[in-house]
């Protein structure tokens, strides 16, 4: 199948053809046309599958289609963070270059003012984390009462970060008639249970896959004492010193303290999580994506909002102990068809976590031995 059997609109074929797209991924097959016949869809597909554009792409068709006769909000995306918020922007921006649809994007952390600025110029799609949504909602800078589609992304994420009374009140403000699109790579059975309870009569699209990982990732683990794992860390690093290298930790003080560990051992890093601004969150993920800067270290709040194109290498530093999020951070690497390296270093202590991690991907991971 290639995009021409989705009955999408001319400049949005044209469109996805300037920016690269060849033929549409399985969920984006299953829920594009779904969503043109306005069905409410529960979409779950492991990540780096093409999401984003699965809803993105028919949202802009259908706006492009409605003309430019009402210049209020069309399209509300709300994300659970600001790195995510702006990657979400950024596949809209890129599918509806030509189009003349206006995408605005707002999050909290920064200053409001230059977001207040992108909303007088009338956005027609706005893209949102729930905070700095319903902030501007009670400044009367946001309406979102005529909305024609909500799209919920990567929500079991937001209601895992306790978003659920911020979710319920931007339902209570969107109108009932809309198309609602409830999005996530994982979606435990709590999930979907309130997604039913939002959605009317909804479809649920999802890639079946033998396993919830991508089958391009290699997983491997490396048994080690908590004590030992700076030293193992510094030397997969350096035996990988020309590769880009994203490094997941629990905490926040973790993820500091190893930056100034690897900066002790000449190797040059940052750090991201919720405590740093959001300048410096950008330059970053500026210096870690053109390559001036090889290794990143992240918390879980970056898990989802990180994409970078062929990103060879996610080290869990530390397991997560929620298995899900196990599956977002390797997520990271092995996207959209490409291969790539998910190595988790496993103390003791941390061993029911990797079993439970086992058991929900189905996938036996591979023990390596330190050299």
């Amino acid at each position: 199948m290639n995009f021409k059997d989705l009955q999408l609109s001319t400049p949005i074929l044209e469109s996805i053809s300037k920016i690269g797209y060849k033929s549409p991924t399985s969920i984006q097959e299953q829920a594009i046309p779904s969503i043109l016949q306005k069905r409410d869809i529960i979409g779950c597909a492991q990540t780096g599958t093409g999401k984003t554009a699965a809803f993105a792409i028919p949202i802009l068709n259908q706006v492009y289609n409605q003309g430019d006769s009402n210049r209020a909000i069309k399209a509300l995306v709300v994300v659970p963070t600001r790195e995510l918020a702006l990657q979400v922007e950024k596949t809209f921006k890129d599918i509806g270059t030509d189009l003349k649809i206006k995408t605005a994007c707002v999050f909290g952390g920064v200053p409001a003012n230059a977001q207040i600025r992108t909303l007088r110029q009338n956005p027609q799609i706005l893209i949102a984390t729930p905070g700095r949504l319903l902030d501007f909602i009670a400044q009367k800078l946001i309406n979102i009462a005529n909305i024609d589609y909500l799209v919920l992304d990567e929500a079991d994420q937001m209601l895992d970060m306790g978003f659920i009374v911020d979710i319920k009140k931007i339902l209570k403000l969107a109108p009932l008639k809309k198309q609602t699109l409830f999005f996530s790579a994982t979606m435990p059975v709590e999930i979907e249970k309130f997604a039913n309870t939002i959605l009317h009569k909804p479809i649920k699209v999802q890639v079946k896959a033998k396993t919830l990982t991508a089958q391009r990732i290699s997983q491997f683990v490396y048994h080690v004492e908590k004590e030992q794992k700076k030293d193992l860390l510094k030397q997969l690093l350096l035996d990988n010193a020309e590769q880009q290298i994203l490094v997941f930790t629990r905490t926040k003080h973790g993820a500091n303290n190893l930056v100034k560990f690897l900066q002790k051992s000449a190797i040059a890093s940052a750090a991201i999580h919720g405590n740093k601004s959001q300048g410096a969150r950008v330059k970053a993920l500026t210096d870690f994506k053109n390559k001036s800067n090889k290794v990143l270290i992240a918390t879980d709040i970056a898990a989802r909002g990180i994409d970078i194109d062929k990103l060879p290498f996610v080290i869990n530093y530390e397991i997560p102990n929620i298995p899900e999020t196990y599956v977002h951070r390797i997520g990271r690497t092995g996207r959209a068809g490409e291969s790539g390296v998910a190595i988790s270093l496993c103390s003791t202590q941390e061993k029911t976590d990797l079993k439970n991690i086992q058991k929900l991907t189905g996938v036996k991971i591979a023990v390596k031995d330190q050299q």
